[in-house]
């Protein structure tokens, strides 16, 4: 029996947190904890009723005659009913890569030889992956509402290359600084050097609003992060809280983070006095587009793109890299600089260390050949 913060009982599975929001959980047909928010307890409790109709009344909608295509709307409708529009977008988009051997087949004709070939057919060993875990969440799913007896999707092999695994990229110490030099003066200049200072995740950074940043502590408070996606030819954009309690955190800010903040708040002032308006729940954004609307990682990276080329026309060699090359660079510069790598990982957000140092701590060459003088200056 759930409590409201004044101690009054609400009923079963009912509950109020501590921001005032009302949540309800029940345990949906796939054995899995639903969970419903509302800013009220009668608008709670509406919802929770109809969520526990759907869900008893979908039970029983299913044809057993179904093809795989009408079960991935019901399953992206139904289980995944919850989840951000951008997630939905890349579960159609990696469906649509089997869609076309699989898509038009009955549920029950499909066997483990029919759909290893269809996966076959995929370019790449990571296109394979993600097709096979979204066949596999939905097979399962089919097996719990007795569609099938089996899932013999998880037996599918999805390595059929032995592709090499490529190092992610990490800029050097030069390479970040010949990269900063030609980047000052362009609209992004200030999010490329926070982004370098605090390992923020690009839709972290989009997300950044004023008040997350206290300033007279030097401290950042990561929140949201800013999702889009395209709907009918125009961008959608959509705030969500950060997806794990970890990725909840707050950031010291270096005296290097300080600068570049105040210097893009006059700029957002001076685009704010150009007369460009922006749309009320986005008025408090850090980073904004010219126009004053919320910025896509694709213009972030069609900036980047354009100082790599103006590197390149002076004749120095550098490879080109994505905004979250930044992520990467800077958990690394922090573990060469002896930074505490529990430390590094709160910073990051990330749930486990081992997370931590396996995907965003690498070797440069330079701190290769440091330690091998290290070595050599100890053994002589």
């Amino acid at each position: 029996m759930g409590k409201s913060l004044n101690g009054k009982e609400l009923g079963t599975g009912i509950s109020q947190r501590k921001d005032g929001l009302y949540q309800a959980r029940f345990m949906n047909r796939f054995g899995k904890r639903q969970t419903i928010y509302a800013k009220t307890l009668n608008e709670v409790r509406q919802k929770l009723r109809n969520e526990q109709y759907n869900d008893e009344k979908a039970i029983n909608v299913v044809d057993t005659n179904i093809t795989l295509d009408e079960w991935f709307d019901i399953w992206l409708n139904t289980c995944k009913k919850n989840c951000r529009s951008s997630t939905k977008g890349s579960y159609i988009t990696h469906y649509k890569r089997i869609q076309e051997e699989l898509g038009w087949r009955k549920l029950t004709s499909l066997n483990l030889i029919i759909m290893q070939e269809a996966i076959n057919k995929l370019d790449t060993d990571n296109a394979r992956k993600n097709s096979k875990k979204i066949l596999v969440d939905m097979l399962n799913k089919a097996v719990d509402t007795d569609l099938l007896i089996k899932n013999v999707a998880k037996q599918l092999n999805t390595v059929i290359t032995k592709e090499e695994k490529q190092e992610r990229r990490v800029l050097t110490v030069r390479e970040t600084d010949i990269f900063l030099e030609k980047a000052k003066g362009t609209f992004y200049y200030n999010l490329f050097v926070l982004a370098l200072e605090t390992g923020l995740r690009v839709g972290e950074l989009c997300a950044l609003q004023w008040e997350d940043i206290n300033f007279r502590k030097k401290i950042l408070h990561v929140r949201h992060t800013l999702c889009y996606f395209s709907k009918d030819g125009k961008y959608v954009f959509e705030m969500h809280d950060t997806k794990t309690n970890n990725g909840r955190r707050n950031i010291p800010l270096t005296a290097k983070a300080m600068n570049v903040l105040k210097c893009q708040r006059q700029q957002k002032q001076e685009i704010v006095l150009k007369g460009k308006t922006a749309l009320k729940e986005y008025e408090t954004l850090v980073f904004v587009t010219k126009n004053n609307q919320p910025t896509q990682q694709f213009l972030i990276k069609q900036c980047l793109d354009l100082i790599i080329q103006k590197i390149s026309k002076t004749g120095t060699e550098f490879q080109p890299f994505t905004p979250h090359t930044f992520r990467h660079t800077f958990a690394t510069r922090a573990i060469e600089s002896g930074m505490n790598p529990k430390t590094l990982q709160r910073i990051l957000g990330h749930g486990t260390l081992q997370m931590t140092m396996d995907l965003y701590c690498h070797v440069t060459e330079d701190t290769m050949f440091e330690e091998m003088q290290k070595f050599e200056k100890r053994c002589s």
